[in-house]
């Protein structure tokens, strides 16, 4: 598999504190990679550190194949673009000059691409309206807009739908989407709206207090956040030794809770848990939601 992005053993420390602990990570190319942690996990200094904002303490990285440690890093940067805590806009100018600027910051020779461009992120018709003026999420698609400009194949974005209205959310969300099935472009997206990220995401990687906890795809969250059946009944003593003569998986809650990771039938499960003097009070079907399937990997406490 070829990669955009990979990370070896990153660690960034800040006097006593250590924000990145040895960090290895895998961005494939033409992958929605998802970063998901808490606040306070390390996200935001990665992106800094890949965008040479910062240095790290120790480790490396490679982009596009280019180590961290190599004179050509700074020619594969020009490859990528990035939203690093929110845009970097002018208040003042309109959508075009932002662009505009953004040009002449890169040395390109003309504006050409800048229509092209505002088209691609739903702004062509702002005409003289200054960026001040936009809504949350019109600058955030205006600061995609910026980070595209030179044709970037890598765009990393740090919680671009925080704050956003529901509108705005699918919007932000149908423009990624885009970007990425029509031109190729690959995202790393940090997030702690996990719902709305499910929606986006090929690959997750899961950081906790500066360590990589887990990497997955999507198709592997998939089959970890399998559907169960969650039943009261009289006994879940009772309720577990039908479950084991019926060879199916379970995990009780409560004396009287519990999940099933199956489909029994529901009469034979009442024929058999009548044998066992066990009363089905009710069931339901439950799909772990990637937040649960992310709070089952680090636990329920805060990194605050």
């Amino acid at each position: 598999m070829e990669y955009v992005l990979r990370t070896n053993a990153l660690t960034k420390k800040y006097k006593k504190f250590e924000a990145l602990k040895g960090l290895s990570m895998n961005v494939p190319k033409g992958s929605i990679y998802g970063f998901v942690g808490r606040n306070g996990a390390g996200k935001t200094t990665l992106f800094r550190i890949i965008c040479g904002l910062q240095f790290s303490t120790s480790g490396e990285f490679e982009l596009f194949g280019t180590n961290s440690n190599d004179a050509g890093i700074l020619k594969a940067r020009n490859r990528m673009g990035a939203i690093v805590e929110a845009p970097s806009l002018f208040p003042e100018m309109t959508a075009r000059e932002n662009l505009e600027h953004q040009y002449k910051l890169l040395g390109m020779p003309n504006y050409d691409g800048i229509s092209e461009l505002l088209s691609l992120v739903g702004l062509e018709n702002t005409q003289n309206k200054k960026t001040k003026n936009f809504s949350l999420g019109m600058r955030q698609r205006l600061g995609i807009a910026v980070a595209l400009c030179g044709n970037q194949d890598f765009l990393m974005l740090d919680e671009p739908i925080n704050g956003l209205d529901p509108q705005g959310i699918i919007e932000m969300r149908e423009l990624i989407l885009k970007l990425n099935r029509e031109k190729g472009i690959t995202f790393l997206i940090s997030s702690h709206i996990l719902d709305e990220l499910a929606k986006l995401a090929t690959y997750y990687g899961f950081i906790d207090s500066g360590k990589m906890v887990r990497e997955m795809s999507a198709d592997e969250i998939e089959d970890a956040c399998h559907k169960s059946l969650k039943v009261n009944v009289s006994s879940t003593a009772a309720l577990a030794r039908v479950l084991d003569k019926m060879s199916l998986e379970y995990k009780i809650l409560s004396d009287n809770d519990a999940n099933i990771y199956a489909r029994p039938g529901i009469s034979e499960l009442v024929t058999a848990l009548d044998k066992e003097g066990c009363k089905l009070n009710s069931c339901s079907e439950q799909e772990e939601t990637l937040e649960g399937f992310f709070i089952s990997l680090v636990g329920g406490g805060s990194n605050e």
